[in-house]
């Protein structure tokens, strides 16, 4: 027990008063993530009119509705080299242009196969904004808020989401060829807005280094920093790490050719990463991976669906419901920015991961009841699905929605950082895919009950994997993270190094791997 007040003392300093310039810069960044939580809500009621208007079935319902995240992968894949090319502010400029195509073509989409088109211009946007808003803002943070700043794109994301439930609401009454037209086109002022403001924001201090333009970084970091001797500290960090002597004090200096720039960096990641490396992949990547199995983005795409085989045949109360679950999501989500850097990523995860398998399991069991009682309305069944599913939605945006995107951007080291997330966003969006394109399939083949409980029991598997892989980040630097991984099995390890009280070590967690 002295142990962990000793560690907590050293690695964790008093908080620092609220760093306002660096809050801003997150906030613009952040509005980045609008564009795929747009997306997503407004399909969500968008499909049940397109349906019936192109007379889809119900398989390409599901591959409509699914598909951009699979689009996105490229753009995610491309993002990181993008962004070490032209920076990440630039990259985030390019997201909303590629996405206000995106958004033209899907409205004044004639048929399915010009709306697909259109899904994949949009789904190209979604992947960058997704890879860059997170690395940036990370980037950009002092370590004592960066978990507070880190979980805003995951704020936008639902800020997007309650904005297309809302534009679904709203433009549910006008003519059927008309509607979701609206629906789906507004998503351009959203995109014009994110390019516009993402020029008011200064580069990532880091990106700056890594081109060798010291002065510039220097600056930023001036003024993103809790104090001058944490921007010296920062400064000094980044320089090591890309590979510029500390002694060197120009404002302009030749950067040595580093791997970063795209030759070696998968040969980093995959061929022969360091054992540090290798543990990072596998959370970062099981991160992801996880949270969209456990079946978020089918909860959120296809509400309308659940909330009709509960018992609920209004389109207009359907899409009513699924404003509550955006607001629901919102609202956890603004918890879980004021709780990341004072609980710890690992309690939050840990406390998330358990209250949503509970959440699924209860829906999967009120929705198996009521379709065992079809010619019977259970009120209280139907109230047990409505209250699950905005349960689930609290459990997930309290701790697995923004720890995914605050964890894997912070744990790479800076010469993989771009391209480590954009891993962890391939991952992300190849899953949700894979998940919400198959739902209504499942549904037919296992019950919608069953298909709940299956995303209750990998939810449970999840459980495990965080307990035993992850590490706790907060306080720390980001040149520091890497001397936590290295060693899968941390949490025995520490153990033996407290029983021999070498206290002098024990700061670094799990460093004995990279030995």
């Amino acid at each position: 027990m002295g142990y962990r007040i000793d560690e907590a003392s050293s690695a964790i300093p008093k908080k620092p008063k609220r760093n306002k310039y660096a809050f801003m810069c997150a906030i613009l960044a952040s509005m980045a993530s609008i564009l795929l939580g747009y997306d997503v809500g407004v399909m969500s009621g968008a499909a049940i009119f397109i349906k019936r208007d192109f007379k889809i079935s119900y398989v390409q319902q599901e591959v409509m509705t699914g598909v951009i995240n699979l689009y996105s992968l490229i753009g995610a894949a491309a993002a990181g080299r993008t962004s070490d090319w032209i920076g990440r502010r630039n990259t985030m400029v390019l997201a909303g242009i590629i996405f206000f195509v995106g958004a033209i073509l899907m409205g004044f989409a004639t048929n399915y196969a010009f709306l697909m088109f259109g899904r994949f211009i949009a789904g190209l946007g979604v992947g960058y904004a997704l890879m860059i808003s997170p690395v940036y803002t990370a980037e950009v943070s002092p370590a004592s808020s960066r978990g507070f700043l880190t979980s805003f794109p995951e704020v936008f994301i639902n800020f997007g989401l309650l904005l297309g439930y809302i534009s679904n609401f709203a433009f549910s009454k006008l003519p059927l060829h008309l509607g979701w037209r609206f629906m789906l086109g507004i998503g351009v002022f959203p995109s014009v807005f994110l390019a516009v403001v993402v020029l008011m924001m200064p580069e990532s201090p880091r990106w700056l280094v890594m081109q060798g333009q010291i002065g510039k970084a220097k600056k930023v970091l001036d003024k993103t920093s809790d104090s001058v001797e944490e921007a010296q500290q920062r400064l000094a960090d980044i320089k090591e790490a890309a590979g510029i002597p500390a002694t060197c004090t120009d404002d302009v200096v030749q950067v040595p050719k580093r791997r970063s720039h795209g030759k070696d960096v998968w040969k980093d990641l995959f061929l022969h990463p360091t054992p540090s490396v290798r543990h990072i992949i596998i959370a970062a990547v099981g991160l992801h991976f996880f949270q969209q199995a456990s079946g978020v983005d089918s909860v959120v795409l296809y509400s309308p669906t659940i909330f009709e085989k509960a018992g609920i045949k209004s389109d207009r109360e359907k899409l009513l419901a699924t404003v509550a679950v955006g607001f629901t999501k919102t609202i956890f989500i603004l918890v879980a920015t004021f709780l990341l850097d004072r609980v710890g990523r690992r309690p939050l995860l840990l406390s998330s991961v358990a209250g949503k398998m509970i959440s699924l399991l209860l829906l999967g069991m009120g929705l198996t009841i009521i379709q065992h009682h079809a010619h019977v309305k259970l009120t209280w069944a139907v109230g047990l699905c409505i209250a699950t599913v905005l349960s689930d939605m609290a459990f997930f945006s309290i701790g697995m929605g923004p720890i995914a995107w605050v964890y894997s951007s912070e744990i790479f080291p800076l010469k993989l950082r771009a391209q480590g997330v954009s891993i962890g966003v391939i991952v992300n969006r190849m899953t949700s895919g894979v998940v919400t394109m198959t739902f209504l399939s499942l549904s037919n083949a296992i019950t919608i009950g069953g298909v709940f409980f299956m995303y209750a029991g990998i939810a449970a598997i999840s459980w495990v994997f965080f307990y035993v892989v992850f590490p706790e980040t907060q306080g720390r630097t980001l040149e520091d993270m890497e001397g936590l991984f290295g060693n899968l099995l941390w949490r025995f390890s520490k153990q033996r190094k407290i029983e021999r009280n070498d206290v002098g070590n024990q700061v670094q967690l799990g460093t004995n791997g990279d030995v």
